[in-house]
């Protein structure tokens, strides 16, 4: 799955991602891009777009999803190649389960 349509999905609503950390340890977030579903005071100043540094930057930044973890509840991100399950949990279409990857 592509980051453009993670990145949907998580607008839409929360969204279990399992992935591998730089380190080499599993992850397991449940996060959102949704703001409905995200405190008012965590919300961001204003919407942040990429920064183009050097080559390793950008594609860093446009290999990685800056989501919020509804369990830690704060900001957090991971690498879209990192993924090794993706499962939707609630969202505006009322899927309520489902595995994509």
């Amino acid at each position: 799955m592509d980051r453009s349509k993670i990145v949907k999905l998580l607008e839409e609503g929360v969204i279990q991602v399992t992935f591998t950390k730089k380190n080499g340890e599993q992850r397991i977030m449940d996060c959102t891009l949704n703001m409905d579903l995200i405190p008012e005071v965590a919300h961001p100043k204003s919407k942040q777009g990429v920064s183009y540094v050097d080559d390793e930057g950008v594609q860093r930044t446009i290999q990685s999803i800056a989501c919020y973890d509804v369990k830690a509840e704060g900001w957090r991100s991971f690498l879209v190649p990192n993924i090794t399950s993706l499962n939707i949990f609630e969202n505006k279409s009322g899927i309520s389960v489902y595995n994509l990857v």
